[in-house]
């Protein structure tokens, strides 16, 4: 089970306190956990003064480049070492929270249209058994997500008032951000295994809660999906009776301006 941290790629620890009741959860479980590091890309141009709305998209594509390509050195570093840590290298799960969570998803969407990084730094004909994303999304540089291939079964945590990453799509200027929703939708539409677990009016909170509160449905992820291969698409809605309505739309600038400006 792998873990990549979040904290909008400005910030953030893999060895954070607060991820490792989650970590030694699953390690008594009888996975072996890593949690990595990986550069973080806006954190340098804001560092460097660059970081504007005209050099902000620039900025982010090389910013998930580089969180992609240090995710799958991780990964080709723990393939190296499965004989002498015990992993199986046909059940690798990656998991990640918000930046974290979007680094997983644009992982496994690399894997599936053979991205040059990922036949550069993988071993050859490897793919994730699982992903697990915690408020993540995908970003390309078209307006519709395209699958070369079938992706890994995944689980997608979100809350749809999630003002820090797109819950649903948005597009823009020709680019496209595509939430846990969306992405739910597309799974479904090509009949691959999927849980998607929405918490309605729930903010950003959902990139860190449901490894704490939901560890019964990520066991029954992993279980039934990821070791049992069970085709299955599950779709969970959690409502809190009487909780106000909170606003749920919100435009690329604005999710711009919430996480770095």
């Amino acid at each position: 089970l792998m873990f990549v941290f979040g904290g909008g790629f400005v910030g953030g620890r893999r060895d954070n306190a607060s991820f490792l009741s989650y970590f030694e959860y699953y390690a008594r479980k009888g996975y072996v956990v890593v949690s990595i590091d990986y550069r973080l890309g806006m954190k340098k141009a804001m560092q460097a003064g660059t970081l504007s709305e005209e050099t902000f998209p620039e900025a982010w594509i090389t910013t998930l480049a580089m969180a992609t390509g240090d995710l799958y050195d991780a990964t080709a570093y723990v393939c190296d070492h499965a004989s002498a840590w015990g992993v199986d290298k046909t059940r690798i799960v990656a998991s990640g929270s918000s930046a974290g969570a979007i680094t997983v998803l644009m992982g496994e969407y690399g894997i599936c249209n053979e991205h040059p990084l990922e036949q550069q730094k993988l071993p050859q004909d490897f793919n994730y058994a699982g992903v697990i994303s915690y408020a993540g999304a995908i970003f390309d540089t078209q307006e519709e997500l395209r699958w070369a291939k079938t992706p890994a079964p995944m689980m997608l945590f979100h809350g749809d008032a999630d003002a820090n990453v797109p819950y649903n799509v948005i597009r823009e200027s020709g680019v496209g951000f595509f939430g846990s929703k969306y992405i739910a939708g597309q799974l479904r539409t090509m009949n691959s295994p999927y849980y998607f677990y929405s918490v309605e009016n729930a903010s950003h909170v959902i990139a860190t809660a449901p490894m704490d509160d939901n560890r019964d449905a990520i066991d029954a992820f992993l279980s039934k999906l990821v070791v049992d291969k069970e085709p299955l698409m599950i779709e969970t809605d959690e409502t809190t009776i009487g909780a106000p309505e909170v606003r749920k739309d919100f435009t690329l600038a604005e999710y711009i301006a919430s996480n770095f400006m």
